[in-house]
């Protein structure tokens, strides 16, 4: 008893100081990974990260006695369940993620294993004899003999993704030497500074945060204005919509100032503002019936001299 107990209380210390130590945790799926694979994984992490493993009832237990100092922990609980670990790391989430999905090994298809993805059977001549066809039309495979042996005709998908893989199917793909999975750590959620999130969350790039943060900028404007509730996003927008009321105000009464005198002397006074540009305007067409009329009078000369030439 004493041992167990020394044996959790060691786990706990260990669990709560690279709680302390490291800012992010990688919470990952281990189903079909092999042992070898862990070693690689903690490898390939060495100086970045360290993978930790542990029974879910006292990885829970541990997490729920620290919750008085670090309420945050929660936010942990709801995904310890299945047959998963924790990977701490202080450096960049992407390159790690990276390095903890790198390490994947392909793996027979086992009878009563859920199929991570389809599963097919590409057309091609198989090297058997025929005297396994019966078999292959179990299975709804389309084949053929040709030159002695069996061959499929067309492609099949043999499995869907998330069901499980019949003895039939398992032993046919055996056959056929196809190892149709990999097999390797997955990432089921990512805690960083307190906040849980999927791990798809980090392919989000810049110009899409830029662009869902100018949305939600402009979002909150509307409704702010709509409210007449002036907030920081919507307070230039007042002030312009305000501006535009005075100088209508000023257009339409004698009162101004020395900005407005311009706008209402071009209101006023409109030819004087535009005669400027009807004169290049009318100089333009001149310009092109002078060219062309040139054009005109340098092609009919070298006919001239053309038919000259032959007469």
């Amino acid at each position: 008893m004493g041992g167990k107990s020394g044996n959790k209380a060691g786990y706990f210390d260990k669990l709560k100081s690279l709680l302390e130590e490291y800012a992010s945790i990688f919470i990952v799926s281990v189903d079909n990974v092999s042992s070898q694979q862990m070693h690689e994984i903690r490898q390939s992490l060495r100086g970045n990260g360290v993978v930790l493993m542990g029974k879910n009832t006292m990885v829970r237990r541990a997490l729920k006695t620290f919750l008085a100092d670090s309420p945050e922990y929660e936010r942990l609980l709801p995904f310890v369940k299945g047959n998963i670990g924790f990977v701490f790391t202080n450096s960049d989430l992407k390159e790690i993620r990276d390095k903890i999905l790198a390490n994947k090994v392909a793996a027979p298809a086992r009878a009563g294993a859920v199929a991570p993805s389809d599963v097919w059977i590409p057309a091609g001549n198989t090297g058997m004899e025929p005297g396994k066809t019966s078999f292959f039309q179990a299975l709804g495979v389309p084949t053929k003999i040709a030159r002695g042996t069996i061959e499929i005709t067309t492609d099949l998908k043999l499995v869907e993704a998330g069901l499980k893989v019949g003895p039939s199917e398992a032993t046919l793909l055996n056959m056929l030497n196809i190892s149709p999975f990999t097999y390797g750590m997955g990432i089921t959620q990512v805690y960083d500074h307190g906040n849980a999130f999927p791990a798809d969350v980090l392919d989000i790039g810049e110009e899409q945060l830029l662009k869902s943060f100018s949305s939600a900028i402009t979002t909150v404007a509307a409704i702010s204005l709509a409210l007449n509730f002036p907030t920081l996003p919507s307070v230039i927008h007042s002030v312009v919509n305000s501006y535009k009321k005075v100088l209508a105000i000023a257009i339409e009464t004698d009162f101004s100032w020395p900005e407005i005198d311009e706008l209402k002397d071009r209101i006023a006074n409109p030819d004087a503002y535009a005669a400027a540009a009807p004169v290049a305007e009318a100089a333009g067409p001149a310009e092109t019936k002078a060219e062309e009329k040139e054009e005109s009078e340098k092609e009919e000369s070298d006919d001239e001299g053309f038919g000259g030439l032959f007469d």
